[in-house]
């Protein structure tokens, strides 16, 4: 498996992040960095499991489009949607156009706002940042992993606690996407810029 690969512009990034143009933007600007707040990573975690069984290109293609179908994840207002608004999303071709993870969306918002009022805001952020590890720079595409103990134990707590569409290789994921841990490659220019 590949270490960095040296983009047009003269910048090593992590393979996938070179192109195309949706990805290096992502890769050099977003993946990596730390995400706080219980809204953000609401907006992570679902669109996670909408990626499940699909290109997170084709997530990335169409974010704008789930933000503005998802009241930019408010989760209150998410979690105040009724059975048209489910059904007017399940719809939406712009939309990946699944009802099970529309009320997968509006249920984990729901707990989301029910956790909130018992254990205050930060409630999510909290939970996804006591995941937070440390480990070995990858240098090649091959040491990065698809699981993890921190993510089978978000997973498994998400779970727990009625969280939907969630799994360990979800979670890592949005592990890697919100800065949680760190997998930019060994000699990627973003690795330094990686925050948390």
């Amino acid at each position: 498996m590949s270490g960095p690969v040296v983009g047009d512009d003269g910048l090593p990034r992590c393979p996938w992040g070179d192109a195309p143009a949706d990805y290096r933007a992502y890769h050099d600007d977003e993946w990596g960095r730390a995400v706080r707040g219980d809204s953000a990573i609401f907006e992570r975690l679902s669109l996670e499991a909408y990626q499940a069984g699909l290109s997170w290109l084709t997530i990335l293609r169409r974010r704008e489009a789930f933000r503005e179908g998802f009241a930019d994840f408010n989760i209150a207002v998410v979690a105040g949607y009724d059975d048209a608004d489910i059904e007017r999303l399940a719809t939406d071709p712009r939309l990946i156009r699944h009802r099970g993870k529309v009320e997968a969306v509006v249920s984990n918002a729901r707990l989301l706002v029910q956790w909130q009022a018992a254990e205050g805001q930060g409630v999510l952020d909290a939970l996804v940042w006591s995941c937070a590890s440390s480990r070995t720079p990858p240098r090649t595409l091959a040491d990065v992993p698809v699981q993890t103990e921190e993510s089978r134990r978000l997973a498994q707590r998400l779970r727990a606690r009625g969280w939907r569409f969630i799994g360990p290789t979800s979670a890592y994921a949005a592990l890697q996407a919100m800065g949680v841990v760190n997998d930019h490659l060994e000699g990627c220019h973003a690795r330094g810029s990686a925050t948390r």
